[in-house]
């Protein structure tokens, strides 16, 4: 298997700071190719969206799921990027979703669980 399925690798990785990014994988990311670009100490300001989307990612999602390995973790993510672009709404996007979609005006509103149950979507049939 490739280390990057999806056909290249990334260009620059920004990252916090933490101890668990030590000189073994600084060494192993700049070895891959990848320019390394860690923020300034005490500054999650410098990385708001990764951080904002991390934190959602987090509470809607990781913490309710127990996760039996990196298959899983994939699918997992897979499942809750299409809940989150094209289901859930978002107050910056005036209630609508990243991917937009029509608005329903009449009929019966279904329930269509998503994430096995963990979330749910409501369209009119």
């Amino acid at each position: 298997m490739e280390a990057f399925p999806w056909g290249t690798a990334p260009t620059y990785l920004v990252r916090d700071n933490d101890r668990a990014y030590g000189q073994a994988f600084t060494n192993r990311v700049r070895t891959m190719g990848i320019r390394d670009h860690p923020i300034s100490p005490r500054s999650p300001w410098q990385n708001p969206y990764v951080e904002r989307l991390i934190g959602t990612l987090r509470r809607e999602c990781l913490d309710q799921v127990l996760i039996y390995g990196e298959r899983h973790l994939r699918r997992i993510l897979t499942l809750y990027s299409l809940y989150y672009n094209e289901t859930r709404t978002h107050l910056g996007l005036a209630k609508d979703t990243p991917l937009r979609r029509s608005v329903q005006q009449s009929g019966t509103i279904v329930t269509i669980p998503m994430l096995f149950g963990l979330h749910h979507r409501y369209p009119r049939i």
